[in-house]
């Protein structure tokens, strides 16, 4: 297993940089509509799963660490189909 030191890890921010960069950049000069909320339904989903993975399936724990309420996240999980049970993937 590779030991990851801080100086290794890219703030996130950077990644998300780059993947909106080369999004604008598969755009050919054409304007995106509803931008946001294009991003949000790409970026929300794998944020949830993830952050479910991480706590295990334990939606307080997780909704607490997305600084959510366990009520919205279950409203969000709901929205985008994902099952209590994405933790296994």
């Amino acid at each position: 297993m590779a030991v990851h030191r801080p100086s290794d890890i890219k703030p996130l921010g950077h990644s998300v940089q780059e993947s909106v960069d080369d999004f604008f950049r598969t755009l050919n000069g054409h304007a995106p509509k509803n931008l946001y909320d294009l991003f949000l339904d790409q970026v929300e989903p794998p944020l949830l799963r993830a952050t479910l993975r991480y706590c295990h399936g334990n939606q307080s724990r997780a909704a607490d660490m997305l600084g959510l309420n366990r009520a919205t996240l279950r409203k969000k999980l709901k929205q985008y189909k994902i099952s209590a049970d994405s933790h296994k993937l």
